[in-house]
């Protein structure tokens, strides 16, 4: 394919014009290192840092620039000079359009050792904390199959291959049943495999895609808001049940009926299938009415001796293994006696909560999602965890002195916050209380650096763990225990 048509082809996905000013070439750029959000990194003979993506460390590339910063270039490979040895063959054949798996083309051994020295870097540049432990990084037992949910979308107009563009060919097969484009939420790649969760999971959507075709059903059209199939979510148990939901954007109870019907007939594996219909303006959950067509309209989940309800809306660690290492290493970290009041903050459906619960006198959870504490109500009393109590709030605003003293002053916080890490008044309640321990989960080392940073005054960090959920791709998780300086 001609090179000019390719960089117009990617400026177009991430909306970027390509202006002459910036239209910067760099040669045999080596890249050394991995980390955030995927890229790998080089520098430019003057010392400035550049970003490429879809390459691995050990490469040498030619790139262009396609990003301009004053600290950084974000560039786009045009060839590559020389190899990695740390490369290995993508499994899938959608890699590189499909967003999800970028590091599918680097060893998982390096995907390892990238991760574990981009958390230990964030700890020690960001949050300046030294010394500490820092354990080694705790790798997934399986690099493949290990999703337990995946969502697709439907589309009446599919993201076109390169070829497609280039060639003269009227393209008749428009459908697609899969993954956005990166940053271009109107346009979805049509994926035919996706090894992240186990199967019957693609048969399940390759099958509904040509069933829905065979039936002239219409697929979601983004540009003009209308048709019939909107989206499609899939969710399996360590006991290889199945949940399926089907969104429909708008009501049709014939085809309805007609798809839900076949699903069921086909694939006795799911237990439980739900639909909703879904006009609204995005594909969020929240606010619509499931329906259950078939089954209890939940799966079951097992951790230890504890059951667990999860429903369509309910969060749950989409690496069910590795989800229970992350669990033991903080109830580890924890150290608890049994004598301890445990405060689990941002506690979801209670999950870290109740596992934690038989070696605690009593555990307090805070979540701000009103169904996920419903949901962690529910599954207490389903294992008959009497020492739980479960509030609804937004965090900065329930998590008072107030409060603290109607339930009690905590020994130990274990706080688990989404991506932009904890509010600046949680961290000031936390050291207003000083409790006598702190376990810190995180998704996002570097708001969990930024926050113990806030924290180093008081608490000395012990020990921190990277633990790998999701492999191929460079998240990592990342746990922390603080210890109150005496």
């Amino acid at each position: 394919m001609n090179i000019t048509v390719f960089f117009r082809i990617f400026a177009n996905i991430f909306q970027k014009n390509l202006s002459r000013k910036k239209n910067i070439e760099i040669q045999n750029l080596a890249l050394t290192s991995a980390g955030a959000k995927g890229f790998s990194f080089g520098k430019t003979e003057e010392g400035k840092t550049v970003m490429v993506q879809n390459a691995v460390p050990g490469d040498v590339v030619n790139v262009q620039v396609i990003k301009s910063k004053k600290n950084y270039y974000e560039a786009q490979v045009i060839d590559f000079v020389k190899y990695s040895s740390d490369r290995v063959e993508p499994k899938c054949r959608h890699f590189g359009l499909c967003g999800g798996c970028k590091w599918q083309n680097l060893a998982y051994e390096k995907q390892l050792e990238y991760k574990s020295q981009e958390v230990f870097n964030n700890i020690k540049k960001i949050g300046k904390i030294e010394p500490f432990e820092y354990l080694p990084i705790v790798p997934s037992d399986e690099t493949y199959g290990y999703r337990n949910k995946m969502e697709y979308s439907f589309s009446a107009s599919r993201w076109l291959t390169a070829e497609e563009i280039c060639s003269q060919n009227e393209i008749r097969d428009r459908n697609a049943l899969g993954f956005h484009i990166p940053r271009q939420w109107s346009k979805v790649l049509d994926i035919s495999e996706c090894f992240l969760q186990v199967e019957p999971s693609n048969k399940i959507r390759n099958s509904i895609k040509k069933f829905a075709e065979k039936n002239s059903m219409d697929f979601y059209d983004f540009q003009n808001r209308k048709g019939f199939l909107r989206t499609l979510m899939i969710r399996s148990n360590s006991k290889n049940e199945f949940m399926v939901l089907v969104q429909f954007f708008e009501e049709d109870k014939e085809k309805q009926e007609m798809l839900l019907s076949f699903i069921q007939t086909e694939f006795p594996q799911v237990k439980t299938l739900l639909y909703a219909v879904n006009p609204k303006g995005n594909d969020t959950l929240y606010d619509l009415d499931i329906q259950t067509f078939n089954g209890d309209g939940f799966l079951m989940e097992q951790i230890e001796n504890m059951q667990f309800k999860i429903g369509a809306r309910s969060f749950f660690q989409t690496n069910y293994h590795q989800a229970v290492k992350l669990y033991e290493i903080a109830r580890n970290f924890a150290g608890l006696s049994g004598s301890e009041t445990v405060y689990d903050l941002y506690t979801g459906t209670g999950t870290i909560a109740q596992f934690v619960a038989a070696k605690a006198k009593k555990v307090v959870g805070i979540e701000s999602v009103s169904e996920a504490i419903e949901s962690a109500k529910e599954n207490a009393k389903l294992n008959n965890i009497t020492n739980c109590t479960f509030f609804c709030g937004d965090m900065k605003d329930i998590f008072t002195q107030e409060f603290i003293s109607e339930n009690g002053r905590p020994d130990v916080i274990i706080t688990d916050p989404p991506r932009d890490g904890m509010h600046k008044k949680v961290v000031e309640t936390i050291l207003d209380i000083s409790p006598e321990k702190i376990v810190y989960i995180s998704c996002n080392s570097a708001t969990q650096a930024r926050d113990l940073e806030m924290m180093k005054d008081r608490y000395e960090t012990v020990k921190i763990q990277a633990v790998d959920m999701f492999p191929q791709t460079h998240h990592v998780e990342s746990v922390a225990l603080l210890r109150l300086i005496k």
